[in-house]
């Protein structure tokens, strides 16, 4: 059985940067779309960023591009979010997710694995 692992949450200061690492256990899960989304309270969980297991595609949500850097290491089934230039909007428990197809990235039904979030509190 697979499990995903997330790390690396923290309190920042706006404009500071985190990264935040997501580990896969069990055996491998071969060819899939690893995903981050966040969710913040009162709030719909959101996609923020996939990857493919080729680590050639990759989607962001609007508001992260050209801040956040998605990436995987196939080796070791790790993925990575790297967060910079992070805003008070950022906070958020985030999550870390993974999908056999990779068709529908932006959705969270795409996923059938999911980690059990990290806490990103970003103080203005």
């Amino acid at each position: 059985q697979v499990q995903l692992v997330e790390s690396g949450g923290g309190v920042v200061q706006a404009g500071g940067s985190l990264r935040l690492s997501c580990a896969a256990s069990g055996r491998s899960f071969g060819s899939r779309v690893m995903g981050w989304f966040r969710q913040a309270p009162g709030m719909e969980r959101e996609f923020v960023a996939a990857i493919l297991s080729s680590g050639g595609s990759t989607w962001y949500a609007d508001a992260v591009k050209g801040r956040f850097t998605i990436s995987r290491d196939g080796a070791t089934n790790t993925a990575f979010l790297q967060m910079n230039s992070l805003k008070s909007e950022d906070t958020a428990v985030y999550y870390c997710a993974a999908g056999p197809l990779g068709l529908f990235v932006r959705r969270v039904d795409e996923y059938d694995l999911w980690g059990q979030g990290t806490q990103v509190t970003v103080s203005s």
